[in-house]
């Protein structure tokens, strides 16, 4: 049984709030309403919400919001930086740990499942790079092949082993470094990944639309960010930064912009991309949603008020 207090390991954070749901579903509003009855400052639960320049596309809070409630982890890195979970759920400990200080709650915000799930089970971070170590594995893939390497994980680590790619040498290499440091297979150390808490341990709920509404939720939202200057925005960072990274490259909302500003597809082909990607990703949402029991539903309708829904989530959680 793994032990929270391994020096590798950022333990659950559960005792906080948590507001997710798919993209379009109204967890700004909601979350504005439910932070004053709590006394919470927002944590964003974005992981490209970090992204300096990225506002439109992301739907980020505005200055009235942010005044209203403080919000954290918005605008940390520049779009031609990554950002990994690993940075990010230690940003979020160092955040929590202040707002406790200061005698507030925190509440986070949003949807990013991967991001979510790490903070609700906690993660190995694992011991630091060996570079000795990378660099003799490197001579002995260039020598011998992914096979040998592959051969060579699958007698130290199995179940790691047999969940990676072909040809995944970054991957296979950290595999055997962390059981070369730990003297332990890295599937050991990840098993914290798959405990679940019960829903009743932790307050965590999800805004859960049906499929109908949602989509026409996201078109509202898709035809909102085109008309305050989404191709505008994406200009901008292309000036100011000439290139974008790879993740922020790559997230919906940016990535169809830019293919237009290349000139491969036209204004309405480029909207209509971003309703079609971000369903995918609703669809995705909600898949990673179903399979995490601590999430509590809050079934959403068009009659309901935020003002509703945040007495209906408080008033659940006491």
């Amino acid at each position: 049984m793994m032990s929270f207090d391994s020096p590798w390991f950022t333990p659950p954070l559960l005792d906080a709030w948590y507001l997710t749901g798919p993209t379009a579903a109204g967890k700004t509003r909601v979350a504005l309403e439910l932070a004053r009855r709590i006394d919470a400052e927002i944590v964003s639960l974005d992981s490209m919400a970090v992204y300096r320049g990225m506002d439109i596309g992301t739907a980020k809070p505005t200055t009235e919001q942010t005044r209203l409630v403080p919000h954290h982890l918005i605008d940390v890195v520049d779009p031609t930086e990554e950002y990994s979970v690993s940075r990010f759920v230690q940003d979020a400990h160092q955040v929590v740990a202040d707002l406790k200080r200061r005698g507030k709650q925190a509440l986070f915000v949003g949807g990013s499942p991967l991001y979510l799930k790490t903070l609700l089970r906690g993660m190995f971070l694992g011991p630091p790079a060996d570079w000795e170590f990378r660099r003799q594995v490197e001579e002995e893939v260039s020598v011998h092949g992914y096979p040998a390497l592959r051969r060579r994980l699958e007698q130290v680590d199995p179940l790691t082993a047999a969940k990676l790619l072909e040809g995944d040498v970054r991957r296979a290499t950290r595999a055997l470094e962390v059981a070369k440091a730990t003297g332990r297979p890295l599937s050991h150390w990840q098993t914290q990944f798959e405990r679940a808490s019960r829903a009743e341990d932790c307050r965590v709920f999800a805004l859960a639309w049906e499929r109908s509404a949602i989509h026409r939720r996201v078109e509202a939202r898709v035809a909102e960010m085109f008309s305050q200057g989404l191709v505008e925005e994406v200009r901008s960072l292309l000036e100011q930064y000439r290139e974008l990274g790879r993740t922020a490259m790559q997230a919906v909302g940016y990535k169809e912009p830019l293919a237009h500003l290349r000139g491969e597809l036209s204004l309405e082909e480029t909207i209509q991309l971003v309703i079609f990607h971000t369903r995918q990703f609703v669809r995705r949402q909600e898949m990673w949603f179903r399979s995490l029991p601590e999430i509590r539903p809050i079934p959403m309708d068009t009659d309901s008020s935020w003002n509703h829904i945040a007495d209906r989530i408080w008033s659940t959680a006491v």
